[in-house]
């Protein structure tokens, strides 16, 4: 059932925005390095790994420039374009494909590059790599503003390792482990929520067993 939620709502979500993906792809194609898509190797079900498709929103060289595959706020690789793309999530849509060819589902645990999928304590990643990774899910709501908590401690790439992952790691343990048809329809319902009101508590106020953030993270994130 999963399977055919996910073909189904990749395949209306491809028509339904397929304007929105021309005019995107167009402008890119005429703005910034004329670059369309942006391809990265991540972290498949299994542990694999898959190719994943985004607009591309950074520069070309950007995952050996800086701070490699972990993007902080204001983060000078970012394309003048690539802000709206990122804030909007539109940048995230090409990934529909990804979904339709089987890499991903609609939700699931969000697809990790191997630097960032090690940062995870090694005790959860079987668990968090048994499913298939998603295109939104409860790690990428409850983050969505990830790169605004970074940029609240000068060592960005020790807290992201530190405090992140480990606590990213839990909620992705916790969807894997209450996965169903019903959490993941909420899911999708969530995520169309904080894009438009990205300052909501949905998932806190309907999840309420939800793992609590710890200490060095509740402060930054006062919805939970």
């Amino acid at each position: 059932m999963g399977r055919v939620l996910d073909i189904c709502a990749s395949l209306l979500a491809l028509t339904a925005l397929s304007p929105l993906l021309v005019l995107v792809a167009l402008t890119l194609r005429f703005t910034g390095e004329g670059e369309i898509f942006f391809v990265q190797t991540r972290v498949s079900r299994g542990q694999g790994v898959f190719s994943l498709l985004k607009f591309a929103t950074m520069l070309k060289d950007s995952p050996n420039i800086g701070s490699g595959t972990v993007t902080l706020k204001d983060d000078p690789r970012i394309l003048p374009l690539g802000h709206f793309l990122r804030a909007t999530k539109i940048n995230e849509l090409p990934q529909l494909l990804n979904v339709l060819r089987g890499d991903m589902s609609i939700i699931g645990p969000r697809p990790q590059t191997a630097r960032c999928f090690e940062a995870f304590p090694d005790e959860h990643r079987d668990a968090i790599a048994s499913v298939r990774p998603g295109l939104s899910g409860l790690g990428s709501i409850v983050f969505r503003d990830e790169e605004s908590l970074l940029a609240n401690d000068s060592n960005n790439l020790a807290f992201y390792d530190d405090v992140i992952a480990p606590y990213k790691a839990r909620l992705e343990v916790w969807y894997v482990e209450h996965k169903s048809l019903g959490l993941d329809l909420f899911l999708i319902l969530a995520t169309l929520v904080v894009v438009l009101k990205p300052k909501s508590k949905i998932v806190w106020k309907m999840l309420g067993d939800l793992p609590r953030p710890p200490s060095s993270l509740s402060e930054l994130m006062p919805e939970a």
